[in-house]
């Protein structure tokens, strides 16, 4: 393992309380840096509140259940995210994780007709997802499927899509943007606000298949969209640390959230990651409340604590 930085103890009391609303844990279809109930308990020790278990291709309600059963008091969250293992824009899917206690619903990632269509390259050096190896061995054997579509040719949402919206209102749950384009993005803000979502956050729009425009995310944050500021995305040297401060700096510390995106084997441990980024912030000038704001309060309203 390398050696990484590690937060000061003024970043590990600032974001404690908080929420990390989006991680990649064991167990899971690749390898991962450390299981769930672990990071649970590593999590309680450095004072986070709970996390949000992120998987491209499975439901993980039951998963974060188990962790809340072993360690008592964890606010461990379960998701499901719309890709074609579990049938894409599929509104039983919704209805079944839900129904299990899922708070978070992300739409497609690595099976979105935006990222599969998405030809921009990350900047060199940067290093690739996980994923994209997994994707790759799928097609190589003959197992790719369709790309997941959310918005209609004409302009909207189609219909599985607005199906699945309603479900997400009517069970109070989060909706995340996961990898589509900054134009669906807009389309599916508009309609998630139009049937009463509540809580919506922008997946890393400074990620290279997002590269959503700062005006952009002003104006998805006046809808009341949060827009989601990624450990990783700059770590990885897909994007730039000027950028994504500046990006913060010109949408508003109250329209972002602060999530790690970590759990990687090669990336700084899962339960450092918030505390670092909270470090990075202040030597830029943020406020104090303003890390608060954008690691605890925001956190906990997406992850359905607050």
């Amino acid at each position: 393992m390398p050696d990484h930085p590690k937060p000061s103890a003024r970043a590990r009391d600032l974001v404690a309380g908080a929420y990390d609303c989006h991680i990649h844990v064991a167990p899971d279809v690749m390898r991962r840096r450390i299981d769930d109930l672990t990071l649970a308990a590593r999590f309680a020790e450095v004072g986070l509140a709970g996390f949000v278990l992120k998987s491209h291709y499975v439901p993980t309600a039951e998963r974060a259940a188990v962790v809340r059963a072993a360690v008592p008091g964890f606010g461990a969250v379960g998701a499901i995210t719309l890709n074609a293992s579990v049938g894409g824009m599929n509104p039983i899917a919704v209805e079944i994780a839900a129904r299990g206690g899922a708070q978070v619903v992300w739409l497609p990632t690595v099976d979105s007709a935006n990222q599969r269509a998405c030809t921009a390259a990350d900047p060199e050096g940067a290093t690739p997802p996980m994923w994209a190896r997994l994707q790759g061995e799928l097609r190589e054997a003959g197992m790719a499927a369709d790309p997941v579509e959310v918005v209609a040719p004409g302009g909207g949402v189609l219909e599985r899509t607005r199906q699945v919206l309603r479900l997400i209102a009517k069970h109070d749950l989060t909706l995340a943007t996961g990898h589509l384009g900054a134009d669906e993005i807009d389309t599916v803000v508009d309609a998630a606000v139009a049937e009463g979502v509540r809580r919506i956050v922008i997946t890393h729009p400074e990620f290279t298949s997002q590269r959503v425009a700062v005006a952009r995310q002003r104006a998805l944050a006046a809808r009341g969209a949060l827009l989601e500021r990624c450990f990783t995305t700059p770590h990885s040297g897909k994007i730039s640390w000027q950028t994504w401060l500046a990006n913060i700096e010109a949408a508003g510390p109250e329209h972002s959230v602060l999530s790690s995106d970590l759990g990687q084997p090669f990336n700084p441990p899962v339960e450092d990651g918030l505390a670092l980024l909270a470090d990075r912030l202040l030597a830029e000038g943020f406020t104090d409340k303003d890390v608060r704001t954008m690691a605890v309060d925001n956190s906990r309203r997406l992850a359905g604590a607050a």
